[in-house]
């Protein structure tokens, strides 16, 4: 397959990455969010308007049974419960057997139109990972606006009553229903390491707020998008670029999201990353046919073995621990890692 590459990070690998089976389906639905949040790297927001249309919906679902190795729906945005078709790709992902993961951001709970959005996803067992950048008001209300930290409380005492989060402690319900929450650093510094943060968030949102959650997933900020230009204000863009550059860290490779991930963009285009379609870099072309698959015409045979395409951000998710909207790749960076 053809190259995409660019700039000097092609350089740190000994071969090119390439794709395997696509496990995960990754779908933004679109740009529309009730929050303007300052790391944001689509650059969501009340204002925007793109969206899947109701083809693209139609597109998605056929997709999902020609992906053999598929085991999850990985539904995002913006606020993707905004989206008319969010609730028909949950019901059909979920009756096809898949894992269906929403990316919550928890005060779309409270939003005019979406009062019985919990109850829906409980119903479906829809594993809901939700964003709270840190578990103090101040912090989370600079990031993302003011008066979301009280709403995110709301949403996750909400997700609690009905049973989200009770494998943390909680042997009364008989519950699969998985709540994880999300740590994005606030400026321009790389997320500390997960199980220290994690311990931390279980302390206090149990002990102050007598919230319970399954598990913490810290996310590098990528310079895209709306984050990027809060560097370039600050004049930290190219500390942070450097940063990200010499916390390269190879051990994390092997787990990169991109080798077995899709991702559905709006408009019916594939990307191997989220992060990639922002940057409008799409799937590389076919070396023989110089023909670039879409939503409607992709097949798993298409993708195994396709050259990823890749560029100066994906030092965001080489960078120490790693990162991925799964979370860290690695326990601890190589250079922290002692013999016992």
């Amino acid at each position: 397959m053809k190259s995409m590459e660019s700039g000097c990070f092609r350089q740190k690998l000994e071969s090119p990455l390439t794709r395997g089976n696509t496990r995960v389906l990754q779908i933004n639905l679109g740009r529309v969010c009730n929050q303007t949040c300052a790391h944001c790297h689509v650059g969501a927001g009340p204002t925007r308007t793109e969206k899947l249309s109701e083809e693209g919906v139609e597109g998605c679902l056929s997709l999902m049974d020609r992906l053999p190795h598929l085991q999850v729906v990985d539904l995002t945005g913006g606020a993707p419960e905004l989206h008319s078709g969010f609730r028909d790709l949950v019901v059909q992902a979920r009756a096809r057997g898949l894992e269906v993961i929403d990316r919550c951001n928890l005060t779309i709970l409270q939003e005019k139109g979406q009062e019985s959005l919990a109850e829906f996803l409980a119903q479906q067992g829809v594993h809901v990972v939700a964003s709270l950048p840190c578990y103090s008001r101040d912090n989370v209300d600079r990031q993302r606006g003011d008066g979301v930290f009280e709403g995110s409380i709301r949403g996750l005492k909400r997700l609690n009553r009905l049973g989200y989060g009770a494998a943390e402690g909680r042997r009364d319900h008989d519950s699969n229903l998985q709540l994880d929450l999300v740590f994005n650093p606030g400026g321009a510094t790389l997320p500390p390491p997960a199980h220290v943060l994690e311990n931390d968030y279980r302390r206090v949102l149990k002990q102050d707020l007598g919230i319970v959650f399954d598990r913490l997933i810290t996310i590098t900020n990528m310079p895209i998008s709306r984050f990027l230009g809060q560097l370039r204000k600050e004049g930290k863009e190219q500390d942070y670029r450097q940063l990200l550059e010499q916390s390269f860290n190879e051990a994390t490779l092997p787990g990169l999201m991109c080798r077995e991930t899709l991702s559905v963009e709006y408009n019916g285009r594939l990307h191997d990353c989220d992060f990639n379609q922002m940057l409008s870099m799409g799937l590389t072309a076919d070396s023989e046919s110089g023909e670039v698959p879409d939503l409607w015409t992709v097949t798993e045979e298409q993708l195994v073995d396709r050259e990823i395409a890749t560029g100066e951000h994906c030092y965001g998710c080489t960078a120490g621990q790693g990162s991925s909207c799964g979370g860290s790749l690695v326990e601890a960076p190589a250079a922290e890692k002692t013999n016992p």
